[in-house]
């Protein structure tokens, strides 16, 4: 007697479709484009993960070159003037003192040009 893949095989149609709901077109109701769709997806997620974190990193960047100039300085001869300063904040805290906290991040500027 042989043996028939009948449930195994509704089972794993079902989990793909599952994952695919949502999808436009036939790349939700059909298996074989459900599932490429999905795999691509998967992917794409795991990729943009890595990608995230570069882009707040750009932010931030922009963000303190923009602060950095107001007051006279460029990011890379402010980020220098603070690692001689000892200061140790990251790009995370310093983008966000120069866009909440624009007095905070003007005393900032002060110490990296005294220590140029």
């Amino acid at each position: 007697m042989r043996v028939k893949t009948g449930s195994y095989r509704q089972r794993k149609h079902r989990f793909w479709l599952e994952l695919a709901r949502g999808y436009w077109g036939v790349n939700s109701r059909r298996f074989k484009t459900a599932k490429e769709t999905v795999l691509k997806a998967l992917r794409h997620a795991y990729v943009d993960r890595k990608r995230r974190k570069r882009d707040f990193r750009r932010l931030w960047i922009q963000r303190i070159n923009a602060a950095a100039r107001m007051h006279g300085l460029n990011y890379s001869r402010f980020i220098y003037g603070l690692k001689k300063a000892g200061v140790e904040l990251d790009r995370k805290v310093l983008a966000y003192i120069a866009y909440s906290e624009p007095d905070t991040f003007a005393q900032l500027v002060e110490v990296a040009k005294k220590h140029l």
